[in-house]
């Protein structure tokens, strides 16, 4: 099974930096660092999915994937 995909990107606005799963509804992190992020999001996914099983809900196959843009030469 693949892995769900994660974004990591810096918010202005809270000044640091946030780890999103778009799969996972609501599922997202904030660390100072993008690696602090990517750690605290990588638990609330532990979280996120164990409530998931606990309460019967389905959990989602991981399918998002980003578009990469080329630029032309």
């Amino acid at each position: 099974m693949k892995d769900y995909h994660i974004n990591v990107f810096y918010s202005e606005e809270d000044e640091g930096y946030v780890a999103d799963i778009p799969d996972l509804q609501y599922c997202s992190a904030f660390g100072v660092t993008p690696e602090e992020a990517l750690q605290q999001v990588l638990i609330a996914k532990m979280a996120w999915l164990e409530a998931a099983k606990e309460s019967g809900n389905a959990i989602p196959s991981p399918r998002y994937r980003p578009l990469i843009y080329q630029v032309a030469e």
